[in-house]
């Protein structure tokens, strides 16, 4: 009877104790990844000039890291034979497969936003609706911070399965634009001097890249009424909406004191486009 069932019994390539070793190295791994992300964190925002180079590589580390970890753990704690350990990724692998189909896409997905890098951490994104900063591309999800401060994870197969609008690709500045709504009687030469020097006297401005002043005509429930876009670049992604906010504070303020416009126009051009 001992017999028959030691017979059924399937042998157990490692013991307890590689178990147990095997348990305490990936615990260990999991913290030292934890704790060497926020060190290089806080080191990226220590280190101005080197910020997005730096949050770059984190992804890239978490990779390598987990990667020797499960070969450490599978290799040389548990000390499984090659024909045994292709076996089990074989079997495991069609067992996940089906079980977890959508994390499988993810995962893969996560490698291919890797090696294709349509965008990089620190990175200014839309995807899924969601407009923010890029902190984290995982094997999972890619997080983005929107300007409200909310944290958002969306799915890597999502994410390569639609459009990605990425405003800086790579670089720290980024173009930011402010839009304005005149009347039509507006001096126009007056008024692109104002929103140029706006721009160019702004502490958060890249004067390396050129600032641009654009007016068109549109009309709104049968009333002309001039729409300035006023593009100018930020130094740093992370001055975007400051930069934004001060650049239009700056315009308005100008345009009332120089009498190039009265607040009842400026009501009235809000009034007809709100209709």
């Amino acid at each position: 009877m001992i017999e028959s069932i030691k017979e059924h019994t399937p042998d157990i390539p490692f013991s307890v104790g590689q178990f147990f070793w095997a348990v305490i190295f990936f615990i260990s791994a999991l913290l030292i990844i934890k704790y060497l992300t926020q060190f290089l964190e806080a080191l990226a925002e220590r280190w101005t000039n080197l910020r997005l180079t730096v949050k770059r590589l984190i992804p890239v580390i978490r990779i390598i890291t987990w990667t020797m970890t499960f070969y450490v753990i599978l290799v040389n704690i548990l000390t499984l034979q090659m024909q045994t350990l292709i076996a089990f990724t074989a079997s495991a692998g069609i067992a996940i497969g089906f079980a977890a189909q959508d994390i499988l896409k993810n995962i893969f997905g996560g490698l291919m936003l890797l090696l294709d890098r349509p965008f990089q951490v620190g990175d200014k994104i839309e995807a899924g609706g969601h407009y923010g900063e890029v902190v984290q591309i995982g094997l999972r999800t890619v997080r983005i911070v929107t300007p409200d401060d909310n944290l958002v994870s969306i799915p890597n197969g999502e994410v390569m399965n639609q459009a990605v609008s990425n405003a800086n690709a790579g670089e720290p500045n980024c173009q930011v634009v402010a839009e304005f709504y005149l009347p039509p009687e507006i001096d126009i030469p007056r008024l692109k001097k104002i929103a140029y020097r706006a721009a160019a006297v702004s502490r958060y401005v890249y004067l390396n890249k050129p600032i641009a002043v654009i007016i068109k005509n549109e009309v709104h429930e049968a009333r002309s009424m001039l729409k300035m876009r006023l593009k100018a670049y930020v130094l740093d992604i992370r001055y975007e909406f400051p930069f934004a906010s001060e650049m239009t504070e700056t315009v308005i303020q100008e345009l009332l004191q120089q009498r190039l416009v009265t607040p009842d126009q400026m009501a009235a051009v809000v009034e007809a486009k709100q209709k």
